[in-house]
């Protein structure tokens, strides 16, 4: 059926939603969908409408929907043990952290594993607080961290943030956002500018002495922000300097997502103290994970359990999920299309002077709205009408952005030049309406 034939009435699943749910839970467009199937690139709601999912469960949905060698190692491990808690070893868990420590940049070697990205920053934080007995860690104004006290407070964005800041100690620098400067400079005359000011807030905004420095290598929320090449060799030197640990928050930006890497990082050549992620490491199966150097690690002290974290069957996605990236060179594929990609939205906003900027890496991929070029003014009405539009077309995208003003795509690793196609014509045929 085509989405534009949409049915009228109220789907039973969205009904039970609106009256059973937390209304806080948020929706895309104005009708809410409900998604009852997928396969591959595609999904389909509960009218029989198709869509190209080009956001993937917000960059979550690494290798397709209910991709074979994911499922078939999920369905093995449920028929096999389910669930033992992290007060039993496991063979998933065990072979799970011996090969990320293969595969992670630096001296990084000793995981712990947990439910979602929330946990695994927390967990992160908690880590360098123990290892190095402070207690204030420095993060990004524009960044997102989770959902709980610590992560809200950690957020750099007052959407967010349902009450005021509640965990003392997180101190927020400016986020090396170059399309809107908060020094209103220009790069590379600025010198980066905001690398350097981190030292700066370390000095007047802390105690002198911090416990770590986190930041996503690309803000994600923050509408994929792209900080400049030298902005983390900079700031890892100034953290280290001042007795902290550099943390790289890759929830959204790991398994090969930014192209050519396993973690965004890597593209830098900083090796961080400790590494987080999520998302997309299981391919939409709940996981969290935080890897730190073994200095750090066996500086935690006492005993600390996860009931979920670590189980058999998420452990067995993740090990399926790496399995299916190396064989296939995803990560190739990913800097293949997501250059094509990228030169496709170029392409657009030369022809539209709503979008200001377009910027990513890999298939991490945005565009920024604005009323007007010169005054950056942000256009998130404009925006709300292109998801409407695309959406008619078949096609879901992703938005972000302190403003709400930022299309974000996180299309799958193995998407196709044909499936990029089909999001720019959707956009294409949007913004030429609108």
């Amino acid at each position: 059926m085509n989405p534009s034939e949409q049915k009228t009435e109220l789907s039973e699943a969205i009904r039970k939603h609106r009256e059973f749910l937390f209304p806080a839970v948020a929706n895309y467009y104005e009708e809410p969908l409900a998604l009852v199937k997928g396969s591959g690139e595609y999904v389909w709601d509960d009218s029989g409408n198709q869509y190209l999912d080009c956001f993937g469960g917000v960059l979550t949905v690494s290798l397709g929907h209910a991709n074979p060698a994911v499922n078939e190692a999920i369905i093995e491990q449920v028929n096999t043990i389910s669930h033992t808690s992290t007060l039993y070893a496991n063979k998933p868990q065990s072979d799970l952290a011996e090969k990320l420590s293969e595969i992670s940049p630096g001296n990084l070697k000793k995981s712990f594993f947990s439910n979602s990205g929330t946990e695994a920053d927390d967990t992160a934080i908690l880590a360098a607080k123990l290892a190095t007995g402070r207690q204030e860690v420095v993060v990004l104004r524009h960044s997102y961290s989770g959902r709980s006290a610590t992560a809200l407070t950690a957020a750099g964005h007052h959407t967010w943030k349902p009450v005021a800041p509640q965990v003392a100690g997180i101190v927020h620098a400016p986020a090396p956002y170059c399309y809107r400067c908060p020094f209103k400079l220009e790069y590379p005359s600025c010198d980066v500018a905001c690398a350097d000011d981190i030292e700066e807030v370390i000095k007047t905004s802390t105690s002198g002495e911090i416990a770590a420095f986190m930041a996503e290598p690309i803000l994600g929320v923050g509408g994929f922000i792209v900080p400049p090449k030298e902005y983390f060799g900079k700031v890892a030197e100034i953290t280290r300097n001042y007795g902290g640990l550099f943390i790289a928050d890759e929830v959204q930006t790991g398994w090969g997502r930014t192209g050519d890497k396993w973690f965004a990082i890597e593209h830098w050549g900083v090796d961080p103290d400790i590494i987080t992620s999520a998302k997309g490491m299981g391919n939409g199966v709940p996981i969290g994970w935080t890897i730190a150097t073994p200095e750090v690690a066996d500086a935690f002290p006492g005993l600390t359990f996860s009931t979920f974290g670590g189980n058999p069957v998420s452990m067995a996605a993740g090990l399926a999920v790496i399995k299916v990236i190396e064989e296939d060179d995803l990560r190739s594929n990913a800097a293949a299309v997501g250059a094509y990609l990228g030169d496709s939205l170029e392409e657009l906003k030369d022809k539209y002077s709503v979008i200001g900027d377009a910027r990513g890496m890999g298939l991490m991929r945005a565009i920024e709205l604005v009323k007007d070029r010169e005054t950056k003014e942000p256009a998130p009405d404009i925006l709300l009408k292109v998801f409407e539009e695309t959406k008619r077309r078949g096609v879901l995208i992703g938005k972000g952005g302190l403003y709400g003003n930022v299309i974000r795509t996180g299309m799958m690793l193995n998407s196709t030049k044909d499936h990029v196609d089909q999001m720019i014509d959707a956009l294409d045929a949007a913004f030429r309406k609108i």
